[in-house]
């Protein structure tokens, strides 16, 4: 069990030609006696491929940054006595090479891992978008802006490791579920006006109107509430909407939004109890803005509402 271990943490090396004549000998003779081993040199040299298929093209900049970073880590190591130089920057050396204490830094298997680490970097936002769309919107990607096309399309631009452009109609599910992310993010309010406003066009779709409904009683910005509650208009009659629109009149602080929500919920021939009574609270409490205080009273007045009730 000792001999797997040991030799499972060189099959890396062992597939990019890094081990000494000896040491592949040894690690071959072991795999010719060792299923389980032969199975993981199996799985390592898949791994190998995946990365092998990722195209990688650092940019000049990044280069030229990495070199400059290198020349100084190589001054400042220059720079460390001797003796202490064996104690921390060797054991580090051993680490990443999976060598025991003693000889020197191979350049070829050094780079080898940092381009297995690198490949890693940018394969698995990658695959992240080709295989699970929705898994990008948690962790892997973020939403950084979103604009309608004069061709109908949705261009997004997504930050991962660098940013990216994805493009494609509103009704695709990939797109829309973007959108529906982009309309929570809490640190760009830009970003989630921008994303209601392309959302309102679709609030017949049910996800669509439930993330309108959702900004609408608990973005933070005015101007988003305000975007969402535009886009909810013409649901004004759905359960879902009149509970967020009743909400909105007894909890939101804008006015603005408090006197949509009344025309909104007031609109039909008939205001019906449930709604006057909603009214009637918010009289109760001492509505302070006049327009609305004045909006509330002229409805419980063609509603016939008992003064005494407020």
């Amino acid at each position: 069990m000792k001999d797997c271990k040991s030799v499972r943490d060189q099959l890396a090396l062992l597939l990019y030609g890094e081990l000494s004549f000896d040491g592949e000998e040894r690690v071959e003779s072991h795999l010719d006696v060792c299923e389980e081993c032969r199975a993981a040199l199996q799985r390592e040299k898949a791994l190998h491929a995946a990365f092998d298929g990722v195209e990688i093209t650092p940019s000049p900049s990044l280069l030229h940054e990495c070199h400059e970073d290198l020349k100084i880590r190589l001054m400042e190591e220059e720079s460390i006595p001797q003796p202490l130089r064996a104690g921390w920057w060797e054991k580090f050396v051993d680490a990443i090479t999976l060598r025991p204490s003693g000889g020197l830094l191979r350049p070829a298997g050094a780079l080898t891992l940092v381009a297995i680490g690198f490949a890693a970097a940018r394969m698995i936002p990658s695959a992240s978008v080709n295989g699970n769309f929705a898994s990008l919107v948690p962790g892997a990607a973020r939403v950084r802006y979103v604009e309608p096309a004069s061709d109908g399309n949705i261009q997004i631009v997504l930050d991962e490791t660098r940013q990216r452009i994805v493009s494609g109609k509103l009704d695709d599910q990939q797109i829309r579920t973007l959108l529906l992310a982009a309309a929570k993010d809490p640190s760009d309010p830009g970003l989630r006006a921008e994303t209601v406003d392309i959302l309102n066009t679709r609030a017949q779709a049910a996800d669509v109107r439930d993330a309108l409904i959702k900004a609408v009683q608990e973005d933070q910005n005015a101007g988003v509430r305000m975007k969402a509650m535009d886009g909810l208009k013409p649901f004004a009659q759905d359960p879902a909407v009149r509970a967020a629109l009743t909400h909105v009149l007894l909890k939101d602080s804008n006015p603005g939004m408090r006197t949509q929500a009344i025309d909104l919920l007031t609109k039909g021939a008939t205001v019906d109890r449930q709604i006057i009574g909603t009214l009637q609270e918010l009289m109760l409490r001492g509505e302070q803005q006049g327009y609305v205080r004045e909006r509330c009273r002229r409805v419980l007045e063609s509603a016939n509402a008992s003064a005494e009730a407020y």
